[in-house]
């Protein structure tokens, strides 16, 4: 790791300032001993945030069972870890936009990045059910060094970030350091945690291109999102059949989840994309793609079952 080119970055402008309603509600969050009124106070200030927070309190991926209308009720059924991903990746959302930067389709970064915060959690909710909600802030933020890196070095970074689109050629931790000297993944681990974000999900995020150990909460996080990262490509994409399968057999394989356990979720992930999606307001394209992967899959396990 370039810890000067970390720095040099942490100080440029293309780290996304934080603004001062934002600033205040970390602030207040942070502070164990928080009371959800200031909380309320702080955020009434945002009509939109609170109108957010209110349709996700209400979406099937935290499974709230009745309708919440009340702020400071939505407030305490999240729970300050899931109001704190769901403001930071509100305000992101909308900081950086969904043009092209520097090369880069934001457009489909975002659908990437939504895809994979869904995965992440219905995956947690299976393998490590009391990582679920760390799953969703990391997996949703998990690449944001890749617009980063974009903006602070739009020159050497051009190639990459070019790359970081539907059905082109990929790219890996060793290209974007010989590039700039540094990863995406070393990035969104640097701005996570300048942002206050607990180590666990600072940790995970720095490691989720490699293969950690040992086995903590860290390491089986960062294995979720890694697993999250490859299928969400599949699902912003149009791969063919025979991709579609082994992905899903690496990816499940590599979190020791049955593939018949996702193949039972698929319906639900599709959905809670598309609520989601609308929340966070990212325009998601209608896909063919799930019932592409549910057509593999259930070939293969009518093989396993034969065999």
């Amino acid at each position: 790791m370039n810890a000067d080119v970390l720095e040099a970055i942490k100080k440029s402008a293309a780290v996304p300032s934080m603004p001062q309603v934002i600033v205040r509600f970390l602030e207040v969050i942070q502070d164990p001993s928080f009371e959800y009124t200031e909380l309320v106070k702080v955020l009434s200030v945002d009509p939109g945030t609170v109108s957010d927070l209110l349709r996700l309190t209400n979406s099937a991926l935290f499974g709230v069972r009745r309708e919440v209308t009340n702020l400071r009720h939505a407030l305490t059924l999240l729970g300050p870890r899931r109001t704190r991903s769901m403001v930071l990746g509100r305000y992101l959302v909308a900081t950086l936009g969904d043009d092209v930067s520097h090369g880069l389709d934001l457009s489909y970064f975002w659908r990437r990045s939504l895809s994979s915060a869904v995965l992440a959690t219905r995956f947690a909710s299976v393998v490590a059910p009391r990582l679920r909600d760390e799953a969703f802030i990391s997996g949703l933020l998990a690449d944001i060094g890749i617009p980063i890196l974009a903006e602070a070095f739009p020159t050497p970074y051009a190639e990459l970030a070019g790359r970081y689109a539907p059905r082109t050629k990929p790219f890996d931790c060793a290209d974007e350091l010989k590039a700039v000297g540094v990863t995406h993944a070393e990035v969104s681990a640097m701005v996570l945690d300048d942002w206050g974000l607990p180590d666990l999900i600072c940790n995970a995020v720095r490691r989720h291109h490699s293969a950690p150990e040992p086995d903590d909460d860290a390491a089986i996080l960062s294995r979720i999102l890694g697993a999250t990262d490859r299928l969400a490509v599949v699902l912003c994409e149009a791969p063919d059949p025979e991709t579609v399968g082994q992905v899903c057999v690496e990816a499940t394989d590599a979190i020791g989840m049955d593939l018949k356990v996702f193949y039972d979720l698929l319906g639900d992930i599709e959905n809670d994309i598309e609520e989601l999606a609308s929340t966070l307001r990212i325009d998601v394209i209608s896909s063919t793609v799930y019932a592409l992967i549910a057509k593999t899959i259930q070939g293969k396990l009518e093989v396993t079952s034969a065999g």
